[in-house]
């Protein structure tokens, strides 16, 4: 994956989680199922696996040539997604043809008992076209308030181990999301990417990274991240050689335009 200029709230995330030694797995099943939507065929996320909490993301073509999701996931086998630049097919701008789907599994290994309100999350979203990064999009995807559209609770689908596919439950109002995160230990989504990047255009080449981390009270307990790679995946972040020769020459001209003073 490249080299990352990581903002300042998902960078404190990535300095806790340092310390827990954790790896990522790539192109993943998530425990037990795609329970969300219709025909959503499980596989190709980007998973870590920490003190009993799963986390999975991964990206998805959302709009083939028909216009019709189909289950191609477009993995590079390294935590990078690659999709081609433009407006999805039969769409309008600005959806592009691919999505993003995370998975939040706050017992996977069914011991533990951890219920999805017992931790606190943030998604992360990068919305530099560029291949730097800048993480100016944060929320908690499970407590937070849905900052893409005015409801005032989630519409994920929701479930434990034992959910079958495409059978999680849906909340009809707050309460019953309050009821649902507070009984169920897995949520799951899939979100187009202009739904909360404002200005997002589909037809530009670009990178973006996506990150999902999970806390309690001590710190980042699970985090996982992807690439979303669009056309040629946008103007790469120079090296740090090219850096020191910028710098030194601003301060070059700086200092010349003082004596002239």
């Amino acid at each position: 994956m490249k080299r990352l200029l990581i903002g300042v709230g998902c960078l404190a995330l990535s300095l806790v989680l340092a310390g827990a030694a954790s790896a990522l797995s790539y192109d993943q099943n998530v425990t037990n199922n795609a329970i969300f939507g219709g025909g959503n065929a499980n596989g190709s996320y980007t998973v870590d696996r920490s003190n009993g909490v799963e986390l999975g993301i991964r990206g998805k073509l959302r709009h083939n040539a028909s216009g019709a999701p189909e289950n191609t996931f477009n993995s590079n086998g390294d935590g990078t997604y690659s999709f081609n630049a433009g407006v999805g097919p039969t769409q309008s701008f600005p959806t592009a043809e691919w999505s993003f789907e995370w998975s939040i599994n706050t017992d996977y290994l069914g011991t533990s008992g951890v219920k999805l309100d017992d931790l606190t999350y943030q998604l992360c979203l990068d919305t530099e076209v560029s291949q730097a990064v800048n993480y100016s999009i944060v929320f908690d995807p499970i407590n937070g308030i849905n900052p893409g559209n005015s409801m005032v609770f989630w519409d994920h689908s929701i479930g434990d181990n034992s959910t079958g596919s495409g059978a999680g439950d849906e909340a009809i109002n707050a309460g019953d999301y309050a009821t649902l995160i507070s009984s169920y230990n897995l949520a799951q989504q899939s979100w187009k990417p202009h739904w909360y990047m404002p200005g997002f255009d589909p037809t530009v080449d670009a990178t973006y990274n996506i990150k999902l981390s999970a806390s309690n009270s001590l710190g980042v307990v699970a985090q996982t991240e992807i690439q979303i790679i669009v056309g040629a995946g946008g103007e790469p972040v120079p090296e740090p050689a090219t850096m020191a020769l910028i710098g030194s020459g601003v301060a070059a001209l700086a200092a010349r335009r003082k004596r002239l003073v």
